[in-house]
């Protein structure tokens, strides 16, 4: 995949934010894109065999749990951190950090 591909294919990802649900027909995502549908098609086809795209009963396209599982474990870490984080500040405040 070229480098211009592995960017559209990253666009295509971004612009399917939004509709998990009901998710994007290429033609969608090609107008907002600015990008012809057959180049479109070719990163859903891409997406779609990497696990990062699914494409709904309806034809449409949305992000995969697959991509859904990554997004939700980073903000499980970022929860963790900040509650470690809060943890910490409430430790220097009670003057007891050991």
């Amino acid at each position: 995949m070229s480098q211009q591909s592995a960017q559209r294919a990253l666009r295509v990802l971004k612009a399917l934010k939004g509709a998990t649900y009901t998710g994007l027909s290429n033609t969608d995502v090609a107008k907002a894109l600015g990008e012809t549908p057959s180049n479109v098609s070719r990163s859903l086809a891409v997406l779609v065999e990497e696990g990062f795209v699914l494409r709904l009963d309806n034809g449409r396209y949305a992000h995969s749990i697959a991509l859904l599982q990554i997004a939700q474990a980073h903000a499980d870490h970022t929860a963790r951190l900040q509650a470690r984080m809060t943890e910490t500040t409430q430790r220097i405040a009670a003057g007891s950090l050991s």
